[in-house]
């Protein structure tokens, strides 16, 4: 069986090499690219693959008969496999391991995505880097980084996600890092983990890999739970870091918080020779998109902390923290829920508007039931919030609209799915 997996495999990327890339998206086709036809809950690869081919692509790699049978004139041209899904897979590993170059993996609860752009930033100062793009970071996006990079590129950057034990094991088997890093242990996807012991142990998942591989881990010595996990395993190499080495540099990124973040792409500089006054214009040229840590002053002359691409317990305390050292008259903390934290939501909401209410004067337009049976469940325990509560993200916006907010200082974060980024025209 595994002949002939590895005969598939070695068919499958001979043809990948007379391709210009890879897509698992039939409505973006360019010339000459192989579309993998992935299934879905809601959706069938399948059915689009003569589409993919009559907009260009070169191949197409099926799991089902029909696109075959419906149009054999196009046979040449189709690949025929057992699970797209597993081949997409299986290529890109075969793939990862005939590039032969570092590749740096990055887990972690929190800043995963600007801790990798920082990095990729950085390490570009003397290498050509493909890093991740976006937040494809899943066992899926993790394959499309993989066989984007090419025969130029000198070295990899991948972000990986999880939301259970388990997930960073098989994506490590897929993009084989060489180094490192976790950002942090935090309360995110509580659900999925069961737990903060079950996310310590699958984040700890990209520790095992490096250290039964031979591997190097990056750690900061000022995080303790991060130091013992390195201790956990005595047979991984580990470079130990200071978060001072951040100290004064330059940087567009909003909060102490992303210090250390910052404090990783130097570590990682440093180890791989880039010279210090280039990492250091690295950093301060590095300017946060996609709803990260992005501070704005908009037209009505409010100062804007966006940082919704995501949200949870950890990542929202070290946020509200932040908006307590902001100069401002007039504090607007707009938060939406915290999504996926199952058993834990009720307690982890209600703790969030605690800290919230340590804010000196804030005011706080809260997105979501959750924070709305949290702000009913601390009222009853005699809490009282200055809280406008919504339940949708287009309630919060008509009210918005009513009461515009003017020259105030605003932090706007909740998770993904709540889309607060919808409010931000409005600020």
């Amino acid at each position: 069986m595994k002949e002939q997996m590895k005969e598939c495999i070695d068919k499958l990327y001979g043809l990948f090499e007379e391709c210009d890339g890879v897509t698992t998206d039939s409505r973006n086709i360019t010339a000459e690219v192989m579309f993998f036809a992935l299934r879905g809950a809601s959706f069938d690869g399948n059915r689009f693959a003569a589409d993919a081919l009559a907009k260009g692509a070169r191949y197409a790699v099926v799991d089902s008969d029909e696109p075959l049978t419906e149009h054999p004139e196009l046979s040449d041209r189709m690949v025929r496999v057992e699970d797209v899904l597993e081949a997409l897979q299986a290529l890109s590993a075969e793939h990862r391991r005939r590039l032969a170059i570092p590749i740096v993996g990055i887990v972690g609860s929190n800043g995963k995505t600007t801790t990798k752009e920082l990095v990729s930033a950085v390490l570009s100062e003397k290498f050509e880097v493909y890093a991740t793009r976006g937040n494809l970071n899943n066992h899926i996006g993790v394959p499309l980084t993989l066989l984007a990079m090419t025969a130029e590129t000198e070295l990899g950057v991948v972000e990986m996600g999880a939301s259970a034990c388990g997930e960073i094991e098989a994506l490590c088997r897929l993009s084989q890092p060489n180094y490192g890093v976790i950002t942090n242990i935090g309360r995110s996807h509580l659900e999925g983990f069961g737990g903060i012991e079950g996310i310590r142990r699958g984040k700890g998942e990209l520790f095992d890999y490096l250290e039964h591989n031979g591997g190097r881990a990056f750690v900061p010595r000022e995080d303790a739970v991060l130091v013992d996990m390195a201790a956990e395993r005595a047979d991984m190499a580990v470079e130990f870091y200071s978060r001072t080495i951040a100290d004064g540099l330059r940087s567009n990124l909003v909060g102490d918080y992303n210090r250390a973040n910052i404090a990783v792409a130097v570590a990682l500089g440093n180890y791989f020779d880039v010279p210090s006054e280039r990492i250091a214009d690295a950093v301060a040229m590095y300017v946060p998109q996609n709803n990260r840590s992005q501070q704005m002053l908009s037209e009505r002359g409010n100062c804007v902390v966006l940082d919704c691409y995501n949200a949870n317990p950890s990542s929202m305390a070290v946020a509200i923290e932040n908006m307590k050292s902001m100069v401002g008259e007039h504090k607007w903390l707009i938060l939406g829920d915290m999504l996926e934290l199952g058993e834990w939501s009720s307690e982890e909401h209600r703790s969030t508007l605690r800290r919230a209410a340590e804010v000196d004067g804030a005011h706080l337009l809260l997105v979501g039931g959750e924070f709305s049976r949290a702000v009913e469940q601390l009222h009853a325990e005699g809490v009282v919030l200055d809280a406008e509560c919504f339940e949708s993200t287009t309630a919060a916006a008509e009210y918005l609209a009513r009461n515009p907010l003017t020259k105030a200082t605003v932090l706007v974060k909740g998770s993904r799915g709540i889309a607060l980024e919808k409010l931000v025209t409005l600020l």
